[in-house]
């Protein structure tokens, strides 16, 4: 029982991860620009079929663009439609993406059709690698490695270059950035589309492991939102450990009482809720109040 619990649990963090780069892009997007994103699990289907037809095309390593055009896609969209809802409605921000999440998944469906597509993954990795107790495929372990080293990246870039101070401030309060002479629709347009990048990334890495479909979008958002909720608004450390605590419970949930994994993560949801309302690592953000 402990074995399966262990090994489970390691797979779980790889759901988790992943999770975390899909909600670490909306957080940014949602604290800077104050706009729900409901478009944004779009980016992750996205960025898993332009994975899927570079591969096919060139090979795996082709397949590393997809990410930085998912953000290029990101930030056409954002300078088109999205920044006109700055200093609007709040409601009309959600009308639109979820209007342009609709779009997206028509697109899709009519480029490459409904049937979902078998995504191979590289065949520099095809087997299983055992540790004690631990079952893992090897191609799971490349993916853990590459959002902990993404992540990792994501955090010195927030933390120590100028765009991400500009990123941190902007959060807080976006009037005085733009005050003190910095170009605040390109700083918005950017962080758009880093939101977008890192969603298409998370779609590219688990192309292989989840079925290619138009649909799919539906599965990132979700618990996207809920490890925001969960985590904190504004907090990366709070996106991390929301985003293992969701993949952890789910995939135990999946091996251990199957019919109760849809549920898991809402269930952990109103938890934490209940005890912390605004999230484990949540502060008092006086714009969204």
């Amino acid at each position: 029982m402990f074995d399966m619990i262990l090994s489970q649990a390691v797979n779980g963090l790889v759901l988790g991860f992943l999770y975390v780069l899909i909600a670490t892009g909306l957080s940014i997007v949602l604290g800077l620009l104050g706009i729900v994103n409901f478009a944004h699990g779009a980016f992750f289907a996205i960025g898993a079929y332009l994975a899927l037809t570079l591969s096919q095309r060139f090979g795996w390593p082709a397949a590393l663009l997809a990410p930085v055009l998912t953000g290029l896609i990101g930030v056409a969209v954002q300078m088109i439609f999205v920044r006109r809802l700055y200093g609007k409605e709040p409601l009309l921000g959600l009308i639109l993406t979820f209007a342009l999440a609709l779009f997206a998944e028509a697109v899709l469906k009519l480029i490459y059709g409904g049937p979902p597509l078998p995504f191979s993954e590289p065949k520099a990795f095809p087997g299983f690698l055992e540790y004690g107790p631990i079952l893992i495929t090897e191609y799971r372990l490349v993916v853990l490695t590459a959002t902990v080293v993404s992540l990792t990246a994501f955090w010195a870039f927030i933390e120590f270059t100028p765009f991400g101070r500009i990123i941190r401030a902007g959060s807080r309060d976006p009037e005085m950035v733009g005050l003190i002479g910095v170009n605040l629709p390109i700083v918005l347009s950017g962080v758009f589309g880093l939101g977008c990048l890192l969603a298409g990334l998370a779609g590219m890495l688990a192309g292989p492991m989840w079925t290619v479909q138009p649909a799919m979008a539906g599965g990132a958002i979700m618990p996207a939102f809920v490890i925001v909720t969960i985590g904190g608004l504004g907090s990366f450390a709070g996106a991390v450990v929301a985003g293992l605590m969701v993949g952890v419970v789910t995939a135990q949930t999946i091996r251990f009482f199957p019919s109760w994994s849809g549920a898991a993560m809402y269930v952990l949801m109103a938890v934490v809720l209940l005890a912390r309302p605004r999230g484990l690592f949540g502060e008092r953000w006086e714009r969204f109040e």
